[in-house]
């Protein structure tokens, strides 16, 4: 199976200590959302590729090197000699939650045109992955829409991650359209309790999942919830899945983006249509996709963090502490 994803692929300066004079010290990671699943979903053991843009500068090429030791196709990515790979800086507060500010005025992911997209890698997929952020500026948000329409005209899987990054948006209208139009292009969707609390105010998680398929043409939802685990929701069934004891976190990025990684592996390892797929087989794909998501948070940024499968079946350490 081939997973194609288009959208950012940035440098994530990562807070790692503070100065003196409280300053945050940040260190560069490879990152950007889409770049994380595709990492994701390759450690999972299917084909990977990512349609995107960076500068023709030392960060942009280090990108597309880490991508290719991953195991990432890279051959969609285009380098720009007239604009900056995007940069992004996150600060951490005391429980590893993450504040984001951006140089991407403009960066080289948002300039990312149309007829830059490498269409055999685009007709070539099993699933088209997207997110938001490649829908905040022209000309990127139209090289987005025109590969989520190809791909739903090709009848390919659409999966939909809104993202939301508030700072990003001109306002919070505008980034609600984008996030609706999103939802009716997609057939699976990961979103946070955050992103689900913008769209649909105080209702709970297995409500707002019921609400969002009810809203939209979208067959499977997961609603990840930080330290509480996630929802997943058909229209057939539903269910939750706790975070597992005995891992201690010390930064969430890319941690969404990786349970998103793991979840559509697990949905494409099952063979089996969407509306198909029954509780126990959504909790187990949920179960392995929110310990991967929770294993990657022990270490600093986003494409660097994802677990291998070997990893997944170690218990953590203070796990074993207690059963001696």
């Amino acid at each position: 199976m081939l997973v194609t994803a288009i959208g950012e692929l940035l440098i994530d300066f990562t807070q790692s200590g503070e100065t003196a004079d409280g300053y945050p010290v940040l260190t560069a990671n490879p990152g950007g959302a889409p770049a994380n699943f595709l990492a994701a979903v390759k450690a999972c053991g299917h084909d990977a590729a990512l349609l995107g843009k960076v500068g023709d500068d030392a960060f942009g090429r280090r990108l597309i090197g880490t991508l290719r030791q991953k195991g990432v196709i890279t051959d969609g990515i285009v380098t720009a000699p007239d604009v900056f790979t995007t940069l992004a800086f996150v600060t951490l507060d005391g429980a590893g939650e993450r504040s984001f500010s951006f140089a991407r005025k403009p960066g080289a992911d948002t300039c990312l045109r149309p007829e830059e997209l490498d269409l055999s890698l685009l007709d070539a997929a099993d699933v088209l992955h997207f997110g938001t952020l490649s829908m905040t500026n022209e000309p990127a948000k139209s090289a987005t829409l025109f590969a989520i329409e190809r791909a739903k005209a090709n009848r390919k899987t659409v999966s939909f991650d809104p993202n939301y990054r508030p700072a990003l948006w001109k306002d919070e209208e505008t980034a609600r359209n984008a996030m609706r139009l999103g939802l009716k292009k997609a057939d699976i969707v990961k979103l946070s309790d955050g992103e689900a609390a913008f769209l649909y105010g105080g209702l709970s998680p297995e409500a707002a999942c019921k609400r969002l398929l009810a809203d939209y043409p979208v067959s499977l939802v997961f609603l990840t919830r930080g330290k509480d685990g996630c929802t997943f929701a058909t229209r057939a069934c539903s269910g939750e899945v706790p975070v597992p004891a005995g891992i201690i976190p010390i930064d969430t990025t890319g941690a969404g983006d990786i349970f998103g990684g793991f979840a559509l592996s697990g949905v494409l390892d099952a063979g089996i249509p969407i509306g198909r797929l029954d509780q126990k087989t959504l909790h187990a794909i949920a179960a392995r996709a929110v310990k991967a998501a929770t294993l990657s948070t022990t270490k600093h940024g986003g494409i660097g963090s994802v677990p291998a499968l070997a990893d997944l079946t170690r218990k953590p350490q203070g796990e074993d502490r207690r059963s001696e």
